[in-house]
């Protein structure tokens, strides 16, 4: 990424961003978690991309160089941690579940982030209590560096529709399937359906947030059915598409 604009300082607060809306790359020397209680945040480093509904906020380790998207109107929430207070012990990126009780500490610690009461210490307290409990999810579509990989996977994401198989698409690219299952694993952590499943869910969400029908997202992001599409989305998220389109 460049040019990286250095906050030393994660803000705590709300903030709107509008469909489309993008926040460029930068970094904090504390901890930070992005929530959206409307919309899709996309949240990308040179390690690939991380993507939440409102049912899912973003862990952003101190010092890790980031930018986010908005995929529907943003009702964004920022919590900045100092980065001695890490309650999740993670250094890097990671999607965690939010629950209706977290949801509603961070709405309520967003909304007053001057206030320095005992209250609110108290408030704070909890949230971090919240956020330890909170089920990590592999929301993570990792960015290849190895350059056939790239190239394959520019294939994909220009289509999420593309079904062919790891040999049909390594003859484009120049490479055997074997060849590339292999990059696949030691390059982005996975295998080459799990990866294409975790586009197609990108893909998805975003197109949910801009309130595109559920049986013609199932289409455009390569599922034959809306009942395929419904049952791999309830797997992954818990939820049926339809409760992540705006109302």
């Amino acid at each position: 990424m460049k040019n990286i604009r250095h906050e030393p300082v994660a803000p705590t607060r709300m903030q709107w961003l509008a469909p489309g809306a993008a926040i460029d790359a930068h970094r904090h020397d504390d901890h930070q978690i992005v929530y959206a209680a409307r919309g899709v945040l996309a949240l990308t480093t040179d390690a690939g991309s991380w993507i939440a509904p409102a049912t899912r906020a973003i862990w952003v380790p101190a010092g890790t160089v980031h930018a986010h998207q908005a995929h529907g109107g943003l009702d964004l929430h920022l919590v900045g941690l100092p980065a001695t207070d890490n309650p999740l012990g993670l250094d890097e990126p990671t999607v965690l579940t939010v629950g209706p009780l977290l949801r509603e500490l961070i709405l309520a610690y967003t909304r007053s982030p001057d206030d320095d009461s005992p209250e609110r210490g108290r408030l704070r307290a909890v949230l971090l209590d919240q956020l330890r409990a909170s089920q990590q999810e592999p929301v993570h579509l990792p960015a290849p560096t190895a350059p056939r990989l790239k190239a394959l996977c520019a294939i994909l994401q220009a289509d999420p529709t593309d079904d062919r198989t790891l040999a049909a698409l390594g003859k484009e690219v120049g490479a055997s399937d074997r060849t590339l299952s292999r990059l696949f694993k030691s390059d982005l952590g996975m295998t080459f359906p799990q990866w294409r499943t975790q586009l197609r869910l990108y893909h998805a969400l975003i197109l949910l947030a801009e309130n595109t029908p559920v049986t013609t997202v199932a289409h455009m992001c390569g599922w034959s059915s809306a009942s395929a599409f419904i049952d791999v989305f309830r797997r992954a998220f818990g939820h049926t598409p339809g409760s992540h389109q705006p109302r």
